[in-house]
């Protein structure tokens, strides 16, 4: 006899009475909604991520290209290769290329190798930077000259 692989979840439905623990209103978008990989301690994945809005390595991660959301790289996690994405946030180690469209935090226990570029940057007391660091500018975006107001014809 065989049981499922899963136990069944409750009912969670507002016919029930209930919200599930730690749940939001509907159309409230969480971290925890968006579609995240976590690639747990001791554990090494190689290849192509698609898909993942949101990528945590706490192990090794070996890319040549990802696009996502949000990167965290945990205490101890590595990842190698290239890698572009809204936000990052190192504890742990990168070793390639980064673009991070947005905010990188390198935390006093992160450490940055290799080339990266971002916009805003913030490294705690112990962060590390090895290579190249280039800061994204773009130029304030330029509006057209406002047309003079032309005058109304005269209505006999």
């Amino acid at each position: 006899m065989a049981r499922p692989p899963f136990p069944p979840t409750p009912n969670t439905s507002p016919a029930a009475g209930g919200v599930r623990p730690g749940a939001s209103a509907p159309g409230a978008k969480k971290d925890n909604d968006r579609r995240t990989l976590v690639v747990g301690r001791g554990i090494s994945v190689q290849g192509t991520i698609q898909d993942a809005e949101r990528l945590v390595v706490e192990g090794t991660v070996e890319s040549s290209m990802i696009n996502a959301s949000e990167l965290q790289i945990a205490h101890g996690g590595i990842f190698k290769g290239e890698v572009e994405v809204e936000d990052a946030e190192l504890a742990g180690t990168i070793d390639g290329k980064l673009t991070v469209r947005g905010s990188l935090t390198i935390r006093s226990t992160g450490r940055l190798l290799g080339t990266a570029k971002c916009r805003r940057l913030k490294v705690e007391d112990g962060g590390q930077v090895s290579g190249q660091l280039e800061m994204i500018s773009t130029p304030a975006p330029v509006e057209p000259p406002a047309a003079a107001p032309q005058p109304k014809p005269a209505t006999p």
